[in-house]
């Protein structure tokens, strides 16, 4: 296997993800022990969660009005704690995406400076042998150069409307 073709970057990211679970379980565990961190931060997400899920559920299975029931404060306490651990992972995983799009934008970008700078390069130098080739042709016998060729303006996209093409009579 080449060593470019797996680039330490994309380690890192992987890497990154991995340890995002044991971060997430143990900030889990936390939202499980702490009562702030378990009743504002923990609980309010879940009984959204439960609530979206089971309307979405019951509208499914052709239920209307029904009222839903909310979580009791363990089932939440537990599945806010998931969401919270899954957004972590997700969260990660975004911010990791985001970094390599980074990364590779400004890959792409200092190739693209690098181009231009050697096609002005190669236009300097071009202008620089037509000046030297003028001055010999002069030198020579003083034969006037042919001009520089210019570059055509595009050509017109829409055909003349036939009455244009027509003479005035």
């Amino acid at each position: 296997m080449v060593a470019g073709a797996f680039p330490i970057a994309k380690l890192l990211t992987l890497g990154a993800r991995q340890l995002s679970r044991p971060l997430a379980a143990r900030i889990k565990a936390g939202a499980r022990a702490s009562p702030f961190f378990r009743t504002y931060i923990c609980l309010p997400p879940a009984q959204l969660y439960h609530w979206v899920e089971m309307r979405a559920k019951m509208r499914i299975m052709g239920f209307r009005g029904a009222a839903v029931k909310p979580l009791n404060e363990e089932a939440a306490a537990e599945l806010g704690a998931e969401l919270l651990g899954e957004a972590i992972v997700f969260g990660v995983g975004g911010l990791c995406l985001y970094l390599e799009y980074s990364r590779q934008a400004g890959q792409a970008r200092r190739r693209e400076e690098e181009q231009a700078a050697a096609l002005r390069d190669m236009a300097a130098a071009l202008e620089r042998m037509r000046g030297e080739l003028d001055a010999l042709l002069a030198e020579r016998g003083g034969v006037t150069p042919s001009p520089a060729p210019t570059q055509s303006p595009a050509p017109n996209p829409s055909p003349a409307p036939a009455a244009q093409l027509v003479p005035a009579h």
